[in-house]
């Protein structure tokens, strides 16, 4: 089962919130509403919630593991 929703934590400042992950689209950019900061993801992952949530984006959970790049194809 596909886990739709994801903790992010940033990496500046700890602040922790837990959004909803798109489906249908990888998302590059998050700004942390504790320090204002804009993420972006580290070098190998597709989106934000690869880099900094707990729970990998759909299409990396679909493929089966974390460090794939959903958006390469």
């Amino acid at each position: 089962m596909i886990e739709l929703r994801s903790t992010l934590t940033c990496p500046h400042c700890g602040y922790r919130k837990t959004e909803t992950m798109p489906v249908d689209a990888c998302q590059y950019f998050y700004e942390c509403e504790g320090c204002g900061t804009l993420l972006k993801p580290t070098s190998g992952d597709c989106c934000v919630f690869c880099s900094y949530g707990d729970v990998a984006c759909p299409p990396v959970q679909e493929a089966g593991h974390r460090g794939r790049s959903c958006c390469a194809h």
